[in-house]
């Protein structure tokens, strides 16, 4: 007897109604992806033909004017700079500590457990409340140094902090300085740099930590050696990021009561030969009214005259250049570190 023939098993209408659904779900990904990129490229390019023919060597060295063919961004270029510098110097060891702290160290007690709660909340804060905050904190600092009547605990504190001001020479308060800047934007980035460094730090195998207690290290050797070069490459790329950020922010700064019309640098410092002529200018940046680019940006954008919206396109294509470089910085950083990573 001949055997039956075999006919291939017919797709069931289920099994066709999940292929449409993933070939619909790929397709509205894919028109995303490019929605998105074609709206950034359009807006590059209308920031870019709006900047042409303004973006020049004498730009990047005048400072600001009244007359659009003379303003030039070299006070905002410089105070930006400073700014991200001093915010750097405060939110990366103070980030990446806490961070080490809490998921090296700290126990899984309630007090952690609300830290890194109150951590999330922080990271998705408004950056004009941190405005707010160095205003209070850092230009105002609490009203103590303002006079008039005190309450019992404020004046305790103004006691305390005016002979500690007074031996190191600081003014208090800061008012609109580089101090007051970097530390409102340090806060603004501190969480975020506490959280990319702990994910940083999760993503190391707990074998690595196993390997080395098993060696007779002691958890601080096991940290320095072992944990944190190979968790360095997530750490310097969110900490670059999270600089990325702080650069390009505007509310705080306008909180802060930062002047948008400013014909200096600070420390009078503009290049290596003011340097070398007045080093003792490095000791008066923290403490010297300023201006950033985002505020030099805030005030053209504001004018009536037409030839200042372009100036302020061509700040814009700076401010994109200094972030794409931080960005480019933090790729190289990454593949760098990763290529000396075993396991």
């Amino acid at each position: 007897m001949s055997e039956p023939s075999k006919t291939p098993p017919q797709p069931s209408a289920r099994w066709s109604g999940r292929q449409m659904s993933g070939a619909l779900f790929y397709a509205a990904c894919l028109a995303s992806t490019w929605l998105g990129l074609v709206v950034l490229v359009v807006l590059l390019a209308a920031v870019v033909w709006q900047a042409w023919g303004w973006l020049d060597w004498q730009f990047l060295t005048s400072f600001d004017s009244f007359r659009p063919h003379q303003a030039g961004i070299l006070a905002g270029l410089w105070g930006s700079l400073w700014l991200i510098l001093f915010t750097a110097l405060f939110a990366i060891p103070v980030g990446v500590g806490a961070a080490l702290y809490l998921e090296e160290y700290a126990k899984g007690t309630w007090l952690t457990r609300l830290i890194q709660v109150n951590l999330a909340n922080l990271a998705g804060v408004p950056s004009i409340v941190y405005g707010i905050l160095g205003l209070t904190v850092f230009v105002r600092m609490f009203g103590l140094f303002s006079g008039g009547n005190l309450a019992p605990f404020e004046q305790c504190v103004a006691d305390i902090v005016r002979p500690v001001a007074a031996l190191l020479g600081v003014d208090l308060p800061f008012g609109t300085t580089i101090i007051s800047g970097a530390l409102t934007l340090g806060l603004l980035v501190l969480p975020v740099v506490i959280i990319s460094t702990q994910e940083s730090l999760r993503s190391v195998p707990p074998s690595m930590r196993h390997a080395s207690y098993a060696l007779g290290a002691t958890q601080w050797q096991t940290i320095r050696y072992q944990v944190l070069p190979a968790a360095l490459p997530g750490i310097l790329t969110g900490v670059i990021l999270a600089l990325s950020r702080a650069i390009g922010e505007t509310a705080p700064l306008v909180m802060l009561g930062i002047p948008t019309f400013v014909k200096s640098t600070p420390g009078d410092i503009s290049g290596v030969s003011s340097l070398v002529q007045h080093p003792g200018g490095l000791l008066d940046v923290p403490f010297s009214v300023f201006t950033a680019l985002p505020m030099v940006i805030f005030n053209w954008v504001r004018s009536a005259k037409p030839e200042f919206q372009q100036l302020a396109a061509a700040g814009i294509v700076v401010l994109l250049g200094m972030l794409l470089l931080m960005n480019t910085v933090a790729i190289v950083i990454r593949h760098r570190f990763q290529k000396r990573i075993r396991w």
